[in-house]
């Protein structure tokens, strides 16, 4: 449904829907006037009476007067200068923030975009579940990805602090610094561990993806005997808990001269992604066109041939994406390196967990902030590796 109404569809409306409109608007409001109010350190009350007028009057004026792309954008800019005006640097942002909150709620409930994932002949009560239960999902997902959004501008922290200092509510700029990202390049506590990740988990990694596609392909093929049984002993890593696993591979370990070196943990990180390959492999062999192989089969191509010239550039993404999954699973493990590693073997999380127990440095907030930069650039090849497979498969148009 198009949000851009002009003013012959809101006459053409009537509108019915700005009283709708106004006082949910105006209650949003209530809850980022209390929100905002706390950072800037004013009174309960008087957070929720002004957030409520502004979410109200941002309403009945935008509805009423304005088109969606201008009335967005005045709502910004207007509530961006009240916020400079009281508040400078920091109420600018904050200012905008409400602003393009306000004024997307506005439009959204103004146009009756809230019933556009319910069916016409849907009741009240239903349109309101549908929404609510949207809600609930993102107040789920900010819940999650609070602490990441926290972490993340804390790392710039000019002070040695765990906490946001006034120089950085205020957006001062002597407030933020790059000291604790120059401290984690250039110290040996770090740079070690960093350089013993970047040693061990690719190896792990490609064990993961050879050991782990040769299981899937086999469990793909019907006459092979106990099937589920096989895939669920492979996958057991990923349900047993990890600590028991840890436990399990240092008495193993300890037995046959592994404990403490290089290729236990190496070993121990692809045993954890192994079960990360066989699902995204088999996931992919289920759109698999046997036909090919076969095909491959009868014009002279031996097994080893026909793998990498037909079926491998097919299964590749799938490939690719547990080979991604297994990366980030080593990359990011500490438990299991603490039961079967040691000194020589200290990887980045193991230098963060220790970091936390002995002498807490904020060096630790880079630290982060460069694993979660390292997570999302995967995150978002396995996206577009899902994509791509999916439209080789013919599941999604070109």
């Amino acid at each position: 449904m198009n949000v851009q109404l002009t003013a012959a569809d809101r006459a053409a409306q009537g509108d019915n829907l700005i009283p709708f409109a106004m006082p949910i608007t105006g209650l949003l409001g209530a809850v980022l006037g209390v929100l905002l109010g706390q950072l800037v350190g004013l009174n309960l009350v008087f957070g929720i009476i002004v957030g409520t007028v502004l979410g109200a009057g941002v309403a009945f004026v935008l509805c009423r007067y304005l088109d969606y792309v201008p009335g967005r954008w005045a709502a910004i800019g207007g509530l961006a200068l009240l916020g400079l005006i009281f508040g400078g640097i920091a109420g600018l942002v904050a200012g905008a923030v409400f602003g393009a909150v306000l004024g997307w709620c506005a439009y959204w409930l103004h146009s009756g975009r809230y019933r556009a994932g319910v069916p016409p002949y849907a009741t009240p009560g239903q349109v309101l579940w549908h929404n609510a239960f949207l809600l609930i999902c993102g107040l789920i997902l900010f819940f999650l990805i609070a602490p990441i959004l926290t972490i993340i501008p804390l790392s710039f922290n000019a002070q040695d602090f765990f906490t946001f200092t006034p120089k950085m509510l205020a957006f001062d700029p002597d407030g933020y610094s790059l000291k604790h990202y120059r401290d984690f390049f250039t110290n040996d506590e770090w740079t070690v561990p960093l350089w013993n990740s970047l040693k061990i988990a690719p190896v792990a990694t490609a064990i993961s993806v050879t050991l782990g596609t040769l299981a899937a392909i086999g469990l793909s093929q019907s006459h092979v005997p106990a099937r589920r049984a096989i895939m669920a002993i492979l996958i057991s890593p990923m349900i047993v808990p990890l600590i028991i696993s840890a436990a399990g591979m240092y008495f193993f370990y300890s037995r046959i001269g592994l404990q403490g070196t290089y290729w236990g943990v190496v070993l121990a990180h692809a045993a954890l992604g192994i079960p990360f390959v066989i699902i995204t492999v088999t996931a992919t062999l289920v759109g698999f066109d046997r036909s090919l192989t076969r095909a491959a089969a009868n014009m002279g191509a031996n097994p080893v041939t026909t793998f990498f010239r037909v079926q491998m550039p097919l299964i590749l993404p799938g490939v690719v994406s547990g080979g991604l999954f297994a990366f980030i699973t080593s990359f990011d493990e500490v438990v299991v390196v603490l039961f079967v590693g040691s000194a020589g073997q200290q990887t980045l999380p193991w230098q963060m967990f220790t970091g936390l127990r002995e002498q807490i440095s904020p060096t630790i907030l880079a630290a982060a902030t460069v694993l979660i930069s390292i997570s999302i650039v995967l995150l978002v090849t396995l996206e577009f590796l899902r994509r791509r497979s999916e439209r080789l498969r013919g599941l999604s148009p070109g």
